[in-house]
């Protein structure tokens, strides 16, 4: 106990969270650092959320042992998930699920968006089967009650009836655990691109020739991966879509029917469409699409080359792309506008698209 007591303190002010007068827990963000990371949450008492979203690999899996990294292994070592880890950088700015006026989902958390808002996505893994396994909140609270520092924070900042009226302490984790993914250690705004925008630091030819790729129309990259055009852009526009991605046969189970999973879905129109997904960090953060089929930024820039000029060759394996894993839905308008990408567009847009990753992750960059 004291030694995780230690290491959750040091966890704490390692990212930036103040002491408060009555310990380390004072704010929910600081209870949720330690949430993040602490085993003890899984049934097996051996995976966290860190374990899966690392913070050393911009908040993805890093691990390569299942399927080649497309997914992860759950606490049981045998489990694994459906779908590719995520990166959590700039989650927090995802906004609630909502419906346009013409039928389409925007927003939402995980893949699907069904998880209506932050916390609940913070939460949701605790109690799966395949991440980290609690049969149910009874569960939790026994966990929750073996370290006296939770319990104290809790009460303090939720109310002293947190860990006894259901679904509270439920709440309350998810909520602190949400904080925490609000905080500067996810979406530090400081990569080679933003420190552009400030003056602070000049692009390569290469970098800036993508940048300037990456904006026009000539592409359709921000058709999908542009919201707003401010220095806080997040390189997505949060809509749902099918780009035909081909299965991958590392992974076995049913064809996943993504957002059409969303009880808010339409159950023939969404099949098979996926979240747009931020670009901060993309460099950093493969494998790449919704089941982890490409390994290499340069292969999903080739693969949307197969619309626009019918590339019919994945680099990686040499052998034709497959079929689209659901071949209804597929945005194909969207997908053939735009020119085709050149060798030195592709170069370009690659180059650019390094420049988004975090300075505390370019390291990461080969």
């Amino acid at each position: 106990m004291a030694r995780f007591w230690i290491s959750a303190l040091a966890l704490s002010l390692s990212h930036g969270l103040t002491l408060g007068a009555w310990g380390a827990f004072d704010e929910p963000a600081q209870l949720g650092a330690a949430l993040f990371h602490d085993v003890n949450l899984s049934l097996t008492r051996t995976q966290s959320c860190a374990t899966c979203h690392s913070p050393d690999r911009a908040f993805t899996d890093g691990r390569t042992d299942t399927a080649g990294g497309a997914v992860s292994a759950g606490h049981d070592g045998t489990s694994t998930g459906t779908r590719n880890t995520p990166t959590l950088t700039y989650v927090a700015l995802t906004p609630e699920l909502s419906t346009g006026r013409d039928g389409s989902l925007r927003g939402g958390f995980f893949y699907d968006g069904r998880a209506p808002g932050l916390a609940d996505q913070a939460v949701e893994p605790i109690f799966n089967a395949l991440e980290m396994g609690l049969v149910d909140e009874a569960m939790l609270r026994d966990r929750i009650r073996e370290n006296d520092q939770y319990v104290s924070a809790l009460q303090a900042i939720f109310g002293e009836d947190v860990l006894e009226k259901p679904g509270e302490l439920t709440r309350a984790v998810g909520l602190s655990i949400a904080d925490f993914e609000r905080s500067q250690a996810f979406m530090s705004y400081d990569s080679k691109f933003d420190r552009w925008l400030k003056g602070e630091a000049t692009l390569t030819t290469l970098e800036d020739r993508g940048r300037l790729l990456f904006f026009s129309s000539v592409v359709n990259c921000s058709n999908c991966h542009l919201l707003k055009e401010t220095a806080d852009e997040v390189f997505t526009d949060y809509t749902f879509h099918n780009i035909g991605v081909p299965r991958n046969p590392g992974l076995d189970g049913d064809v996943d029917p993504g957002l059409a999973a969303n009880p808010a879905a339409h159950p023939d129109r969404d099949l098979g469409k996926f979240k747009v997904p931020t670009l901060r960090n993309i460099a950093v953060t493969g494998p790449y699409m919704h089941n982890g089929v490409f390994r290499d930024l340069r292969t999903v820039l080739i693969f949307y080359n197969k619309f626009t000029m019918q590339t019919p060759i994945n680099p990686e394996t040499n052998e034709p792309w497959g079929d689209p894993e659901v071949s209804g839905n597929i945005s194909d308008n969207l997908l053939r506008s735009g020119q085709p990408l050149s060798e030195s567009h592709l170069a370009a847009l690659t180059a650019f698209l390094r420049a988004l990753t975090d300075a505390r992750y370019e390291h990461l960059l080969e």
